[in-house]
């Protein structure tokens, strides 16, 4: 195996930094920042950050068909044109529910939008339980629920073939599977194909590889693990510098780089002197596998 190299390559100090995603067309790294309210996107090339800010909690963002990106924000899905900086609202969900908002979200393979609800946090991982729900915006910008009763809906991708949708709601410690149609975009039969274990904390993001195998990232866990969904086996764990990290993605070139956002909202200052780079966005390669590129939204 080749040798694991994690570099951190925007310290930004992002509050909750989430949903990296893949920009082949502008070489750059997308991700947000949920509680610091802005989508931002790093360069290769300049090494910068250019940021975005925005009217509400950000959860995450997508590429989008027709050009830019779309984005969750607050309990609106949304379209974001970058150049302007302009941001229109596409749809509401959970009107009922003024303590929800968005948490992480996929476009899927043929171009519809998921994404999921939560309550907002009284502090990190506390909050009222039950009264989040996974949606899917349509390119016609219909909505669909699939189901309520979620407490923090994270992670998410689909198989290889396209038949089964992984998710994962963190308060469970579970990362589970649904039978999936790609026609339609509905889900079914869901079961648990993997339980974290004690020092793996809390499931967030998740990505694919290409060879069918699961990434999760691990908030408080400071790692993330990749799992076989066929067996349920752990395969492989890769500790990064800081305990919150939030999500991950493939991507660079050739999509063999893995990209992986971290948080520092609810640290404390002698947490933070432990671990100066919270909130940053790290690199990592040598891991010899590469990723699926990111679905646009049809829509």
């Amino acid at each position: 195996m080749s040798s694991v190299r994690i570099e951190c390559i925007a310290s930004e100090g992002l509050g909750i930094g989430e949903s990296p995603v893949w920009d082949e067309k502008e070489g750059a790294l997308l991700c947000v920042d949920i509680t610091g309210r802005k989508v931002c996107r790093w360069s290769p090339l300049t090494q910068g950050v250019q940021a975005i800010a925005v009217d509400a909690p950000v959860s995450s963002v997508a590429l989008r068909k027709s050009e830019d990106y779309v984005i969750t924000l607050g309990t609106r899905f949304a379209a974001l044109k970058w150049k302007e900086q302009l941001v229109t609202t596409i749809t509401h969900v959970d009107k009922d529910k003024p303590n929800n908002r968005f948490n992480d979200g996929k476009v899927d393979p043929a171009g519809r939008y998921f994404a999921g609800t939560m309550a907002e946090e009284i502090r990190p991982a506390v909050l009222e339980r039950h009264q989040g729900s996974l949606y899917t915006l349509f390119s016609d910008h219909s909505v669909v629920k699939h189901f309520d009763q979620v407490d923090i809906s994270n992670g998410l991708d689909w198989s290889l073939d396209h038949k089964t949708f992984f998710y994962i709601d963190s308060l469970s410690y579970s990362v589970d599977a649904f039978d999936y149609d790609l026609q339609t975009g509905k889900i079914g039969n869901r079961r648990s194909i993997y339980r974290l274990e004690k020092e793996e904390s809390i499931p967030d993001g998740m990505c694919i590889d290409t060879e069918g195998k699961l990434w999760v990232a691990c908030y408080d866990g400071g790692r993330v693990i990749r799992l076989d969904p066929e067996t349920g086996k752990r395969l492989q764990t890769v500790k990064l510098p800081v305990d919150k990290t939030t999500s991950c993605c493939f991507g660079g070139k050739d999509y063999s780089e893995m990209y992986v956002t971290s948080a520092s909202y609810g640290m404390d200052k002698e947490w933070l002197s432990r671990q100066p780079q919270a909130g940053g966005v790290f690199k990592i390669t040598g891991l010899g596998v590469k990723g699926v590129p990111p679905y646009p939204f049809a829509g």
